[in-house]
């Protein structure tokens, strides 16, 4: 047995404690900054309390949600942009949960990493914060894993868990929803979070890096257009929910149009979508060009400018066009849902247009 002079260290093995502290301390001003009614939104205990009773619930159902970001963030790593990616990770999980009706309450994150920058951490988190403003849940917590040997030196990665809360009788989707029901599409913000193993593929078969011109956004740098960040639907769906007006949602992630639609409605009713209802944005316009890539697969792995889907009843259609577009979103009316024969599917018209 071999015996050393000097001790070994947590910090010589590639741990650095004090580093942990620092962000810690970091960041507390970010987490602070979305305390919300039943949470005061404070970080350093071991868990984290939440009143729904101060919340206003009276009869509560809890929800949750955990999600990435995925390859996404390897193009923030070496584009160097690093305070839209917690935007993305709240983003993920929120828009899952709120189409059960479900109110985002607060969140956790996971930040796992070979060795902690501190800057660039902090950076994270601040993007996490604001996509927790922007859901008006409470960043109440996380974890933060310096894993050497784990992770290549610079790269790290992102875990989201989302809680939140719906009254029993307003859980989503809801099951009047028959033939005729209108589909009104939510505009998406760019290509969101999914499909970025092909985007990247796309962007390395071509040549191009991240600091190159965006071929499809003017006077932008292609990494930074590219991490533009998933939209967030949670205010506006919450709008539409309180209303009456939603009988259901679908959050387009990955699996694009074509598997995410089909997954709140009921047995023997498909989903009609014209694709000529709206224009291809340019990004999209830009990978299938360069790609190849087929419209069924665009389809089938892009939100191809959709990011939520939201159903209601025909006649309700204007007046939740009116309750959308006053939280700012723009709308498209997408297409109905008809007769089906079994388990639900996408039925195309037309094709994807610029």
């Amino acid at each position: 047995m071999t015996t050393r002079k000097n001790g070994l260290t947590y910090a010589a093995s590639g741990v650095d404690i004090d580093a942990g502290e620092a962000l810690v301390e970091a960041i507390k001003p970010f987490a602070k900054a979305t305390a919300r009614p039943g949470s005061d939104a404070g970080l350093g205990g071991f868990g984290a309390l939440f009143d729904l009773k101060a919340a206003g619930f009276k009869d509560p159902l809890l929800v949750a949600g955990s999600d990435g970001v995925g390859t996404k963030l390897k193009v923030a790593i070496e584009a160097g942009i690093h305070d839209t990616v917690g935007i993305d990770l709240v983003a993920m999980s929120v828009n899952d949960i709120v189409v059960q009706g479900a109110e985002p309450l607060l969140f956790l994150d996971y930040f796992a990493t070979s060795k902690l920058e501190v800057p660039v951490a902090t950076e994270v988190v601040k993007g996490i914060a604001e996509g927790c403003r922007q859901a008006g849940c409470a960043l109440v917590g996380g974890e933060t894993a310096e894993m050497p040997g784990m992770y290549a030196r610079g790269d790290y990665d992102l875990a989201g868990f989302a809680i939140g809360a719906v009254e029993r009788d307003q859980v989503l989707p809801r099951r009047d929803m028959v033939e005729g029901d209108v589909l009104l599409g939510l505009a998406s913000a760019g290509v969101h979070s999914n499909g970025f193993s092909l985007v990247r593929r796309i962007v390395a078969d071509n040549g191009l890096g991240y600091d190159a011109p965006a071929p499809f956004l003017k006077n932008e740098k292609l990494g930074k257009a590219l991490l533009a960040p998933t939209r967030i639907y949670v205010r506006s769906a919450l709008q539409l929910i309180r209303a009456g007006l939603a009988k259901g949602f679908a959050h387009i992630t990955g699996g694009g149009l074509t598997e995410n639609a089909p997954r709140v409605v009921p047995d023997n009713l498909d989903l009609e979508i014209d694709l000529s209802s709206w224009s291809l944005p340019g990004v999209f316009q830009w990978l299938a060009r360069m790609g190849g890539v087929e419209e069924r697969e665009m389809l089938r792995t892009f939100n191809c400018g959709i990011g939520m889907i939201a159903i209601v009843a025909a006649d309700h259609t204007l007046e939740a066009q009116r309750v959308l577009t006053a939280e700012g979103e723009r709308v498209v009316r997408l297409g109905h849902l008809v007769k089906g024969k079994g388990e639900p599917t996408v039925r195309y018209r037309g094709h994807l247009s610029a």
